[in-house]
């Protein structure tokens, strides 16, 4: 299938690693040229380097710290200098630090709100009045199943990407008449460097290995396994392309059927 994103241009978050990284390599796959933006300015030189590898498509990393709002903001221009547009943006942040209420002060809150919500606010009203002139566009909020299905020890994220889904909610209704979607992604347990950091707190916390964590949470998934990087790329890029066009105000669980809500 083309998914028509040949010679789209998309900014993706967090890529350089994990969840982000696989998302830039299925839109590279798919024909788009990727500004990629993460802290760590060695990880992302080394991503890009990988996603070229890969992909042989145009990348350009753009070293970046989203709790910042004076890097987003140079962020989007260094994003319209390199490529004269932002037609597809993929919000996605690391998730705050895990614990239990009386584990955090307000400025861990205060923390996880900028880097969770604000950062995909502002960088979405970086990108978005161009879309709006191109009646054009795809913004893609990465966040967790735990909006709807809270995990324990995860306060802050629980608390706080629920806040995206609903500013998202909102803005697709706004965005809808220029041909712009918006949709958010919530992962369940999926390999990555994140979630085994995750197994080895809660490891340390019960006295067992991050092993007996992880074979825990791949006996509570139906498919009996954790997810894969790329079965997140790969469902970003489709939610990215022209035949998703009339999917919107979504937020869509990719978890090997882990929550059982019916809503």
């Amino acid at each position: 299938m083309d998914l028509g994103l040949t010679n789209r241009v998309a900014l993706v978050c967090g890529a350089s690693r994990g969840l982000g990284l696989a998302v830039a390599v299925s839109l590279a796959r798919e024909g788009a040229s990727l500004v990629i933006a993460a802290r760590d300015e060695r990880a992302l030189d080394e991503a890009a380097a990988h996603v070229v590898r890969e992909t042989e498509a145009d990348v350009k990393p753009v070293p970046t710290d989203l709790s910042r709002p004076e890097e987003i903001r140079a962020l989007a221009e260094a994003a319209f200098r390199a490529f004269g547009r932002v037609e597809i943006l993929v919000n996605n942040a690391g998730g705050p630090p895990p614990g239990e209420f009386l584990d955090f002060k307000d400025r861990d809150w205060e923390a996880a709100f900028r880097l969770n919500l604000m950062s995909a606010v502002m960088l979405t009203r970086e990108v978005v009045p161009d879309m709006k002139t191109r009646r054009w566009g795809r913004v893609l909020n990465l966040t967790s199943i735990a909006v709807k299905q809270p995990i324990d020890g995860l306060m802050l994220s629980n608390s706080i990407r629920a806040g995206v889904h609903g500013w998202a909610k909102s803005l697709a209704v706004e965005l809808a008449p220029w041909n712009i979607t918006v949709n958010n992604v919530m992962p369940g347990y999926t390999l990555t460097d994140r979630v085994g950091g995750l197994a080895k707190a809660l490891a340390q916390k019960e006295g067992l290995e991050p092993s007996d964590i992880i074979a825990r949470w791949e006996a509570a998934v139906p498919m009996k396994r954790l997810g894969r990087p790329q079965d997140l790329g790969d469902l970003v890029a489709y939610l990215a392309s022209e035949q998703a066009g009339y999917i919107t105000g979504a937020s869509i669980p990719i978890d090997g059927g882990y929550d059982r809500g019916l809503l």
